[in-house]
C-alpha cells in the first residue's frame, strides 16, 4: 500500500551531521567534493509504504531467545519508545527495525569467526508501531567495540534504528546511545552533531517504570522524524 502524499520541513541547523568530519577520517574521502543540488520533493519522495497490512513479516520484539532457542547472553534490557512526526503526532503502522551487537561488542556475520560471538544472538529485530506509535524490544546491552578510526578508537554502546515514517522522505536511519557512557565524549560519531541538543536526543533514558524486577534494565527513547525537534540520522 502506498501512504498519502505530504510536504516535510528540513531539520534545523547543526541536527544533521556535516558530509565531512575530519575527526571521522572515512568520510574524508567519501564526502561529496561538489555542493549539492537541492530536488524538490516529487511524489517517489512524499508516498510511501504503509505496513498496517503486516506484509514486512511478523514482529521480533524479542532479541534474547532468537528462535524460541537459547538464552543470549549480557545483561538483559527493555528499549520502547514512540515514533512521532515533526508536531509531536504518532505515526502509527510504521516498521522499526534495529540491529545491534553483542554483549561483547561483535556483530552477527558469516565472515566474523571471532570466539566472543553468541551462538544465541542474531543482533535482529523489527517492529511495526502501533496507534499510539509505540514501540518495545526486549534484548541484551551491546558492548562497545575498538574500530580503526584512530588509535585505541572504541566505539559506544550503541543500538542501530531504522525508522519509515509515513514516506520515503522521512525515513531515518539512526543510532541509539545509553546515558553516563564515557566513551560519548570521544565518539567522532556523536560528535559530528554540531548542536548539543541534537546529540541528547541520540540518548535513552534510563526508565525504572520499564525496568523489570530481577529481570531487566529498562530505558525509554522516542524518535522524533523531521522537523525542529527531529533526532539526528546517520551521516550519509
Amino acid at each position: 500500500m502506498i501512504a498519502a502524499r505530504r510536504s516535510y520541513p528540513r531539520a534545523s541547523p547543526g541536527v544533521e551531521p556535516p558530509y565531512d568530519y575530519p575527526a571521522y577520517v572515512s568520510t574524508v574521502k567519501r564526502h561529496p567534493l561538489r555542493e549539492l543540488v537541492p530536488l524538490s520533493h516529487g511524489v517517489g519522495e512524499l508516498t510511501g509504504p504503509t505496513f498496517g497490512g503486516r506484509w514486512c513479516g511478523a514482529d521480533v520484539v524479542d532479541l534474547t531467545r532468537p528462535g524460541g532457542q537459547g538464552q543470549a547472553l549480557g545483561q538483559r534490557i527493555i528499549v520502547a519508545g514512540r515514533v512521532l512526526d515533526e508536531d509531536g503526532r504518532p505515526v502509527r503502522n510504521t516498521l522499526v527495525e534495529v540491529w545491534q551487537a553483542n554483549a561483547a561488542g561483535r556483530y552477527r556475520h558469516d565472515a566474523d569467526q571471532h570466539d566472543a560471538l553468541d551462538p544465541n544472538f542474531t543482533g535482529a529485530g523489527q517492529a511495526v508501531t502501533d496507534d499510539e506509535g509505540r514501540w518495545r524490544f526486549l534484548t541484551i546491552r551491546p558492548g562497545a567495540y575498538p574500530w580503526r578510526n584512530s588509535e585505541n578508537a572504541w566505539r559506544p554502546a550503541h543500538i542501530h534504528f531504522s525508522v519509515f515514517g509515513p514516506s520515503f522522505a522521512s525515513r531515518t536511519i539512526t543510532q541509539m546511545y545509553f546515558p553516563g557512557d564515557p566513551l560519548l565524549a570521544t565518539d567522532p560519531v556523536v560528535q559530528s552533531v554540531p548542536d548539543a541538543a541534537a546529540r541528547g536526543r541520540l540518548i535513552a533514558a534510563y526508565d525504572p517504570g520499564l525496568s523489570e524486577a530481577e529481570y531487566a534494565l529498562g530505558y525509554r527513547w522516542d524518535i522524533v522524524l523531521r522537523g525542529r525537534d527531529a533526532t539526528p540520522a546517520e551521516s550519509e
